[in-house]
């Protein structure tokens, strides 16, 4: 799922197996490698020599030694299926596995986007900013009615409505792939 080759972070295998950092001219495990993609660091892996990709080779990699740590089980029942039906289930694999991730994403977008909305409705301004302080804040005055109130009600059981609806739709996705 690299966006392109300009827009990775580009790490060099040499000959020896030895990964280099071209950005922090350094030389890199498999285990900071997958923190730099934990980091969100868009990770491509090329031949020193002669520039042939190996993302996808790395990229197995870091996931089999997951594997071999017990940090990430993936069934055997799942492996030989992998390995008997070859390409065919590969291709089925990898095609289900990025319309699950996709779906995820999108989900995960919409519910931050209705989030920020209904935060700036609620007044909170920007999400992650600082709150203003209890002395800056202005109450109404006694006698003023409390504006919209049940709209704002209406609103929120809405909102909580949709975000139910987007977790049953997550979680219906998480099974389906499974």
């Amino acid at each position: 799922m690299l966006k392109s080759a300009a827009m990775a972070y580009v790490i060099k295998r040499y000959s020896n197996r030895k990964l280099y950092d071209t950005q922090e001219s350094r030389y890199v495990t498999l285990d900071e490698i997958e923190e730099m993609i934990r980091a969100g660091k868009e990770i491509q892996v090329v031949d020193a020599g002669s520039g042939e990709d190996l993302t996808s080779v790395t990229l197995s990699q870091i996931i089999l030694e997951s594997e071999r740590h017990h940090r990430a089980a993936l069934p055997a029942a799942f492996l030989h299926q992998l390995i008997k039906y070859g390409a065919t289930w590969q291709d089925f694999v990898q095609r289900s596995m990025k319309t699950s991730l996709e779906g995820i994403v999108s989900n995960q977008r919409e519910m931050d986007r209705i989030f920020r909305e209904w935060s700036a409705r609620a007044g909170w301004g920007t999400v992650g900013a600082t709150p203003p302080r209890p002395e800056a804040r202005r109450e109404p005055p006694a006698s003023a009615p409390e504006p919209d109130a049940e709209r704002l009600r209406d609103e929120v059981a809405s909102l909580r409505e949709r975000l139910k609806s987007l977790e049953e739709r997550l979680e219906k996705r998480k099974t389906e792939s499974k």
